[in-house]
């Protein structure tokens, strides 16, 4: 009786622990509009993110406009002089925009190199979000921070940059405007950027460079934020993702490095209509406002001169402080660790403490609990998205009740190993089984070392697994509580990472959670393998684990604020005069339905011309639509000349009609060069070739309908094969089309186009008959003579 007693005391410690992590990893409350004008206030910033979230803001927006005087106007009350830097950007994913930045100083005394503040105000343009966490909540931060800064009559060491970017959202376009362009850019020492993935959670940080990062590592312990929530395995893994925020384009263009700063729970709402003031999480604004102002304080008053380095440092942070080493450290932590257990085990073993058979036979239980929880947690999250297809149409990967499925894997998967191992394990045979995932946790290190070395941190929870075996040798005794304090390490290192990486990477990394639930239980064998009865705790945690997936059931229907994500496309390819519909849904809805029919199909060359989307994702049915009364885009070849055995072209592409996208293709076969849209070339241009993925040759976002102009050179012998696709995003809006809104229970689907008209069109004309010999065939178009009598309007 006593020691279910202890255990159960045991389990509740370690609930307690888990619950203390994940507490103390962001504030639990946030400051109030009463606060000193002194002191930093969420409810002063929320302020700023409601008026700027009011309407969407994407670029070519009623409202994008809005926000950039609204912008202005707050800077210019702060006694600041807020400039607007406006620029043609053509970005390395071939995105074409004209750029608004809002910048402005607050000058320094004997400033060297300058502390830029980063955040963007564009909205994501597709689903029309609100953009009130991605990314008002940064814009809200930084005035209420410069704010803050500015009422206690500091005056900086450094000059202080504040950049509101633009067009973010449509390829770091702004980004890239100031780095390459603005003659601040040249000055900046470092940037702090604001972003969030989400609306809720805490903040995370990332440290962003092109050397090493020891010099801002150090450096960010020095400013001590209260609640640093960042380890060098996030940025390892966020460099593998095709994620990026405006300060790549810092890091790239410039060479400046920076943190980045961005929440991520609620993925759900990431550029989607949700993403509105009333879901947005006022303590993850707090949060972010933690990292603000000491950092801004240190920053602003520190040489920032010296931050590149090429050396790398280890990182993470805990509930008692932020820890950081060097990568040359790595090795020797591991070796001095693996002797260290191998001492302990011969001695063990010589004292008969540890018995070699059982030894080697705990590998069994150990590895038999990775298969069964590996392949259960693999099948089992397949067989849920076969019971609710539906969940392939959320492109986040992240449902509604991801929470829910998080609770029930792991539980399930602490459950199977009470199972596993209360056939195995007696308690006085724990000490032997314990040395085999101590070994394995050695191998894992040992290849993290090798391959991943910024997770090179999990050697600490290992270095304690080894302190508790020395603990049972020296004291020939084992004592529960002894076991439970040096667990502590792998609770606070692995815990939240069974937590973040579904929410971050989406739930198929509900297997990796699971198979790291029993790596962290492995480790803490010296506490659950002495419970008495433990085929009875795992069959009570399978129970609690059922509870929760009936709860995922329950709370996995779609209503309002957490609406199923739908497309809807009308597509008219003026060339067949053919229109359907068309969507990206994997499974219909009655809304959908109504123009798709029942048991619609898909017309394969609807996707003949990609569009470009996070996911790659292409349109999965569609269905014949009447013909509408919808302008067509013209061309006219303003330029059209043989250059040696070149053919140099001038093209402008109008779309007649009101439109917020035109996407330009052309066969993959054809070559390109010198290639210029509206003037400027790619930012990352280098030689005369240009570069593309597939047929997409470029994504132009018009304003104010100003029309495309194309100039380039192809082989003239080569086939001018070319298409163009013109969208707006008025399909609902559209009064040629009866179209009811869209039910609460739904929203449009995000990262890829919809709601929308597309009109495609292929661009053709014949070689021009008359030949202009010019010997140098590498001639940029800009120098090319125009030869009049080869103008054609197609």
């Amino acid at each position: 009786m006593k020691k279910n007693y202890v255990s159960l005391l045991l389990s509740l410690l370690v609930a307690g622990i888990i619950w203390f992590i994940f507490y103390q990893m962001m504030p639990s409350d946030y400051s109030k509009g009463n606060v000193p004008l002194s002191e930093f206030s969420t409810e002063r910033a929320l302020k700023h993110v409601k008026e700027i979230s009011k309407e969407p803001h994407y670029v070519g927006s009623p409202y994008h406009q809005n926000v950039i005087n609204y912008l202005e106007s707050e800077l210019k009350k702060l006694g600041l002089a807020p400039q607007i830097q406006k620029s043609t950007i053509l970005s390395k994913w071939n995105n074409l925009v004209e750029t608004q930045n809002i910048v402005a100083k607050i000058k320094g005394f004997d400033s060297s190199k300058s502390l830029l503040l980063l955040t963007h105000f564009d909205s994501a343009p597709h689903t029309k979000s609100y953009g009130a966490s991605d990314d008002a909540n940064g814009l809200g931060v930084i005035l209420e921070g410069i704010r803050t800064y500015l009422h206690t009559n500091k005056t900086p060491k450094n000059d202080i940059v504040i950049v509101f970017s633009d067009a973010e959202e449509l390829g770091l376009n702004g980004a890239y405007a100031f780095a390459s362009e603005h003659p601040w850019a040249k000055e900046v020492g470092l940037v702090i950027n604001f972003e969030a993935l989400g609306t809720a959670g805490p903040s995370m940080m990332l440290a962003e460079t092109n050397g090493g990062n020891a010099n801002l590592i150090k450096t960010f312990s020095e400013a001590n934020p209260k609640y640093p929530v960042s380890n060098s395995l996030m940025y390892s893994i966020y460099k593998m993702l095709p994620n990026d925020t405006d300060l790549t384009a810092f890091r790239e263009k410039a060479n400046i490095p920076g943190f980045n700063f961005a929440f991520i729970d609620d993925h759900f709402d990431y550029h989607t209509v949700q993403d509105n003031f009333e879901n947005i999480t006022p303590e993850s604004i707090e949060h972010q406002a933690t990292y603000l102002m000491p950092l801004l304080n240190y920053y602003s008053n520190t040489d920032l001169s010296n931050l590149k380095t090429d050396e790398d440092h280890v990182y993470f942070s805990s509930p008692i402080g932020f820890f950081h080493y060097p990568f040359s450290w790595n090795f020797p932590l591991l070796i001095v660790a693996f002797v260290l257990f191998l001492g302990v085990v011969i001695i063990g073993l010589g004292k008969h403490l540890l018995d070699f058979k059982e030894v080697i036979r705990g590998f069994a239980p150990l590895f038999l609990s990775l298969i069964i929880v590996g392949l259960v947690s693999f099948f089992g999250w397949e067989m849920i998205l076969s019971l609710y297809p539906q969940y392939q149409d959320m492109l986040h990967k992240f449902t509604y009740n991801g929470h829910s499925y998080i609770a029930a894997f792991v539980l399930l998967s602490l459950a199977i190993c009470f199972w596993v191992y209360a056939k195995f394990t007696k308690s006085k045979l724990v000490p032997s089984h314990f040395v085999a995932p101590v070994f394995l946790w050695f191998i894992i290190n040992l290849l993290v070392c090798i391959y991943l070395k910024g997770a090179a941190f999990f050697v600490f929870p290992t270095y304690f697994g080894v302190f508790t075996l020395t603990y049972f040798v020296f004291k020939e005794k084992s004592n529960p509580f002894i076991n439970l304090a040096f667990s502590i390490p792998a609770l606070v290192i692995f815990a939240p990472f069974i937590q973040l990486l579904p929410i971050g990477l989406g739930l198929k990394m509900l297997a990796g959670s699971a198979v790291l639930v029993v790596l962290t239980f492995a480790l803490l064998l010296p506490v659950f393998g002495n419970y008495s009865k433990k085929a009875n705790w795992g069959t009570l945690l399978f129970i609690i684990s059922i509870g929760f997936f009936i709860k995922a059931h329950f709370d996995g229907k779609f209503e309002k604020g957490k609406g199923k994500p739908n497309s809807l496309l009308y597509v008219y390819d003026a060339d067949k005069e053919q229109a359907n519909w068309a969507t990206y849904d994997k499974v219909l809805d009655h809304w959908t339905k109504n123009y798709l029919g029942e048991n619609p199909s898909l017309d394969n060359s609807l996707n003949q011309y990609g569009l470009s989307s996070k996911y790659n994702s292409g349109y999965s049915y569609s269905a014949i639509a009447p013909k509408k009364n919808i302008a067509k885009p013209t061309f006219t070849f303003l330029r059209d000349t043989i250059v040696g055995n070149q053919r140099a072209i001038t093209l402008q592409i109008d779309a007649n009609k009101n439109v917020n996208r035109m996407d330009i293709f052309a066969s993959e076969k054809l070559k390109i060069h010198h290639l210029k849209a509206n003037g400027v070339q790619n930012i990352n241009q280098e030689g005369s070739f240009f570069k593309r993925k597939k047929s997409n040759l470029l994504n132009y976002y018009p304003i104010n309908n100003k029309p495309l102009l194309l100039s380039f050179q192809i082989h003239k012998d080569e086939k001018l094969d070319m298409a163009v696709m013109v969208s707006s995003f008025d399909l609902l809006e559209n009064t040629q089309f009866s179209i009811p809104k869209r039910p609460d229970a739904f929203i449009p689907m995000p990262f890829v186009l919809t709601d929308a008209i597309i009109v495609k069109k292929k661009i053709y004309k014949s070689v021009p008959k008359k030949v202009q010999i010019i010997e140098n065939v590498e001639t940029p178009i800009d120098t090319l003579i125009i030869q009049k009598d080869s103008l054609e309007t197609n």
